[in-house]
């Protein structure tokens, strides 16, 4: 069984960050106090996290990551849903992040856009503007014949 589950800015962050120092090798940092956390559990599992937090104007994403064993069975895609949604329910006007370039197609699926190149970093900026947010699996869904396939 797949959960999903919020984590509060200022509640312990115990699972998120076993996730976070597997995947980017990195516990903590300064935005823990201010994000709120999504953690994806499998079957009672913490198998996927991400954080989205308010700054400068827009919503940030970061730290979407899935541990080894649990890739391929679309956690990761879940935690950038459950974060936009998140955003989409406070009327976001823009969500950015920032992302390796190996994994720009990643969150191009959903609507971002690559917007700059940070100095001295190799990570690339992306944005999604707040009226693009689209949830529907549908839309990209590749099932023929599927009764919540919409025309």
């Amino acid at each position: 069984m797949i959960q999903g589950k919020w984590i509060a800015p200022g509640q312990p962050l115990n699972e998120i960050r076993s996730i976070r120092s597997a995947v980017f090798s990195r516990p903590v940092d300064s935005v823990d106090p201010m994000g709120w956390n999504c953690l994806i559990l499998q079957n009672g599992q913490p198998a996927a996290a991400g954080r989205i937090w308010w700054s400068d104007g827009s919503f940030r994403l970061g730290d979407i990551g899935v541990l080894p064993e649990f890739r391929g069975q679309g956690l990761g895609d879940l935690a950038l849903r459950l974060l936009l949604f998140k955003a989409q329910s406070h009327a976001a006007r823009e969500v950015r992040l920032q992302s390796p370039a190996e994994t720009t197609g990643f969150f191009s699926r959903l609507g971002f856009r690559e917007d700059s190149v940070p100095e001295h970093s190799e990570l690339i900026e992306m944005v999604l503007p707040g009226s693009e947010i689209d949830l529907d699996t549908c839309k990209s869904c590749n099932r023929q014949n599927c009764p919540s396939r919409r025309p």
